[in-house]
Parts: structure tokens; C-alpha cells; sequence
């Protein structure tokens, strides 16, 4: 099956508009992730305009999941607790048709994790983020990466991710130099981004809780995606101007993530 490409003033132009609704509605987003990224996460979630709550007890996982707007399941550092807490709020959220975000950080490589992951997708995630080599673990089709380092591209992954996709009813977004995002019939390629994101403690996690809150405020998972992704990376290129390295850049992401605006948006997007 081929991809239709979405064109891109479709894509620019639902994403000024679901930016606007995130700011208006103020998404409350439930995030299970992990030890590293919480406090970025959580300052991400703020400065774009939703809500953040970590909640990640098995005993009050699942409640919450039905109550939130959107909930993000972060695989980065699973602890047993958190890891009961991650199943119980994925069959919660599916349940209550709560929008919620896959990440399989590292999977692959490391067993308790890979099973993991397998088992909140066959639950049915409504959008799966990750690296190309995490998203060819996911598939079945990969070993992993170095850690949560990608060795393999994003084309390699473009199968896979379509596969996923297909099988979920979701939507997969594939991060790399040119970032992917599929939902199996349609497809974008968005080149926005800057690589201080990557050397920034949490700038790819927190993109997972940014798709959860645009989730929120649109049914149409591979819209809000898009528009999660293109509105991050753009944030990002406007604070690295500003910025002299990634310690300046972190705080300068949080401003820019609080200004963006959908005329930033149709003036840098690189969309194909």
C-alpha cells in the first residue's frame, strides 16, 4: 500500500488551528515517563499551553487515565510500579477512548521492556512515537539501537511504521533528521528541528506528551500528530537563533514553545 502524501498547506494550516485549541482548552495530560525527562516534560507541557499530571501508581493510574485528555506511556526507565501502572492506564485509557501515546524508548535490545512494549501495543496505542530502530523492534523487524540512540533511518523504518499503523488504527511518527508520520493511508515528512534537541535531557520525551495534548483537542490522530511535531520543531529552530549551545537552548525551547504561532508555523515549515 502506498501513502497519500498530505500536502502541506493542509498540514500548516491545521496545525495553527489545533495550536490555537491546545492554548484555549488547556489539555490536561497524564504522563507515565520516565525518571530523567519528568521535570522537562512537565515545563514542555506548561509552556505550550496544557496541563501536566504525573500520575504513575497502578492504584490511581487507570482513574486518571479515563479522566485526563490525553496520556503519554514513556518506557525509559520501567520500574516494576511503573511498569504495572503503564498496563493498567493503557486498558484504562482504551476503555474510556482516552487518546495515549506509545513511546518504546529502547526497546529491542533490553528484554523488559521489549515485552513490555509488545504488550501495550497489542492494547492499541493511538499514536506510537519513537527513534527508526525502536519503531523496527516494535515491528518485529529490528534488534534496536544503541541504547536509545537510532543506528538505522527513518526509510528504513517507513514500512514498519506503515505495518504498525495499520495494525493499531493509529498513527506512528518516526523521529530523525526528517521526521515520518503515517497512519498507513496517509503520510507526511516534516524537516523542522534542530539537532540541540538531542542534546537536551528530554527534548525527544516531551515531544510524546506534546502529541498526547494535541490528541486531546482532535479525533484525527494523524492531524494532532502532525501538528505536535511541526509545532516542537519549529519552537525549536526559533530558539536555537537565539540560543549558544544546548544549555541556552533548553530554556529558550520552553519561551519559544510559549510563543509559537501559526504564522511562525506557515513561514518555516518544511513540509513534503
Amino acid at each position: 500500500m502506498t501513502d497519500f502524501a498530505v500536502p502541506e498547506n493542509t498540514v500548516v494550516t491545521a496545525t495553527a488551528e489545533l495550536l490555537t485549541r491546545v492554548r484555549r482548552q488547556t489539555p490536561l495530560v497524564q504522563c507515565i515517563t520516565n525518571d530523567v525527562v519528568v521535570n522537562f516534560t512537565a515545563n514542555v507541557l506548561l509552556a505550550l499551553g496544557a496541563a501536566p499530571a504525573m500520575v504513575d501508581i497502578p492504584e490511581e493510574s487507570g482513574l486518571f487515565a479515563q479522566a485526563a485528555g490525553g496520556v503519554l506511556i514513556n518506557l525509559g526507565t520501567p520500574h516494576a510500579e511503573r511498569r504495572a501502572a503503564m498496563e493498567v492506564a493503557a486498558a484504562s485509557a482504551q476503555q474510556a477512548g482516552t487518546p495515549w501515546v506509545l513511546d518504546p524508548v529502547a526497546i529491542g535490545s533490553l528484554p523488559v521492556r521489549t515485552e513490555l512494549a509488545h504488550r501495550l501495543y497489542d492494547v492499541g496505542p493511538t499514536i506510537v512515537r519513537g527513534n527508526a530502530s525502536e519503531i523496527l523492534a516494535l515491528a518485529g523487524s529490528g534488534a534496536g539501537g544503541r541504547g536509545v540512540d537510532a543506528t538505522s533511518t527513518v526509510d528504513d523504518a517507513a514500512r514498519a511504521a506503515g505495518d504498525i499503523a495499520r495494525k493499531t488504527g493509529g498513527v506512528v511518527a518516526v523521529s530523525g533528521p526528517v521526521d515520518l508520520i503515517t497512519d498507513g493511508r496517509r503520510s507526511v515528512r516534516l524537516a523542522n528541528g534542530h539537532e540541540w534537541l538531542t542534546r537536551v535531557t528530554g527534548g525527544g520525551c516531551a515531544l510524546g506528551a506534546v502529541m498526547a495534548a494535541f490528541a486531546a483537542v482532535d479525533p484525527d490522530a494523524f492531524a494532532a500528530t502532525t501538528a505536535a511535531v511541526l509545532a516542537y520543531t519549529v519552537a525549536a529552530e526559533q530558539a536555537a537563533a537565539v540560543a549558544g549551545g544546548p544549555g541556552s537552548f533548553a530554556v529558550a525551547f520552553l519561551d519559544a514553545l510559549s510563543s509559537v504561532t501559526g504564522d511562525d508555523v506557515e513561514r518555516l515549515a518544511r513540509v513534503s
